[in-house]
C-alpha cells in the first residue's frame, strides 16, 4: 500500500532527481561522519560544485533526507560505490520513499504499463495523471499551470535518467532490470508494493 498519510507537495520542482548530489552525500555518510556534519563539508568545500553557495545546503539536506529514508546502509553504500545505473535506480527509490507525486506516477503510470505491456508513453500519460490527481485531492487542485508543467518536465527527466526513456520526443518506454541489490531491499523490507515501478512483479 502506498502511504496516504504523505501529503502531494511540488517541492521536487526545487530538489529534483539530484543523482551526482546523492552519489556525492553518500560517500561522506559512508565514512561515518553525521549528518550535520556531511551537510556542512559540502557547504564549506562546495562538493556539489555549484557557482553560488545559495542553494547548497538545501538540496545537501534533502540529500541527507533521502539517504536516511531509505534506511538501509548496503542501498546507501551502493549509491556511493555501484555502477551509475544501479546507483540511479536506488535514487529513484530513494525519491519515491520521500514524494508521494514521484512513488504515485512510477506506479500507476509506469508501473501498470509494465503490468499490461503497453510501452506507449507521452505527453497524455503525464497530464492524465496531474488531472487525476487534481480531481481527487484538494491541495494538487490549487496548483498553478505553470507548477504542473514543472513538475511533468522533472518527472519526464527522472525517467531519461533512469533509462525508462531514450529522450524528451521519445514515446515508448524501455523495459528496465531492476538490480538485484535493489529488489532484494525492496524484499526485505517490505515495500514489494514498488516492485511494478521497476518492471518486477511478483
Amino acid at each position: 500500500m502506498i502511504n496516504n498519510t504523505n501529503p502531494y507537495n511540488a517541492g521536487i520542482t526545487r530538489e529534483p532527481f539530484l543523482f551526482y548530489e546523492m552519489r556525492t552525500t553518500a560517500k561522506l555518510l559512508m565514512e561515518g561522519v553525521s549528518d550535520n556534519e556531511a551537510v556542512r563539508r559540502i557547504v564549506q568545500e562546495n562538493l556539489f560544485q555549484y557557482p553560488t553557495e545559495r542553494s547548497l545546503k538545501r538540496l545537501a539536506s534533502a540529500c541527507v533526507r533521502r539517504l536516511q529514508g531509505i534506511n538501509d546502509i548496503a542501498l546507501v553504500t551502493a549509491i556511493a560505490t555501484k555502477p551509475q545505473d544501479v546507483s540511479r535506480q536506488i535514487c529513484l527509490y530513494a525519491m519515491m520513499k520521500e514524494h508521494r507525486l514521484i512513488s504515485d506516477f512510477m506506479l500507476t503510470v509506469i508501473g501498470e504499463k509494465y503490468r499490461t505491456q503497453d510501452l506507449s508513453f507521452g505527453k497524455i500519460d503525464v497530464n492524465t495523471f496531474f488531472l487525476r490527481l487534481q480531481q481527487q485531492d484538494d491541495a494538487v487542485a490549487t496548483w498553478s499551470e505553470s507548477t504542473i508543467k514543472k513538475l511533468g518536465q522533472v518527472i519526464v527527466r527522472i525517467l531519461i535518467d533512469n533509462e525508462y526513456l531514450d529522450g524528451t520526443k521519445a514515446d515508448r518506454l524501455n523495459p528496465v532490470l531492476i538490480s538485484s541489490i535493489l529488489e532484494n531491499a525492496l524484499r526485505a523490507c517490505e515495500d514489494t508494493y514498488m516492485l511494478p515501478a521497476f518492471n518486477c512483479f511478483m
